[in-house]
């Protein structure tokens, strides 16, 4: 429903977000206009197919934990312990993925695999 179509006492404040850039495919495109609540874009401009369910899809909810270990809710702390000591008892970890993530995010999974001696892959491999 867009705020339009929304009875006045329902409408909120939308913050306007111009130029977004969008990740989700690689075209990268940088002239997305989103339109936010306070927990979700609810429009979105100049976004594609893929890229406004993408955007729509993704909230300012706390929804899940910050953390899990082996199913349990953890501390952030804990977890990222725990990831340590799995990565450094592993043989050959694989980073795998990273379509839908920024290049600095992709930058630190590199040497993040480089420094534990893991390989990397992407799902363009299948």
């Amino acid at each position: 429903m867009t705020t339009a179509a929304m009875p006045e006492s329902v409408k909120r404040e939308l913050t306007v977000t111009k130029n977004a850039t969008c990740t989700f495919c690689g075209c990268v495109c940088d002239d997305i206009e989103l339109h936010s609540d306070d927990v979700r874009i609810v429009e979105t401009k100049r976004a594609c197919n893929l890229g406004e369910a993408w955007f729509k899809n993704h909230t300012a909810e706390h929804l899940y934990p910050d953390a899990l270990i082996d199913g349990k809710e953890a501390t952030v702390d804990d977890a990222v312990e725990a990831a340590a000591e799995i990565l450094y008892a592993a043989h050959m970890p694989l980073v795998y993925g990273l379509s839908n993530t920024t290049c600095e995010a992709q930058r630190e999974a590199v040497w993040l695999a480089e420094l534990v001696g893991g390989v990397i892959d992407s799902h363009t491999s299948l």
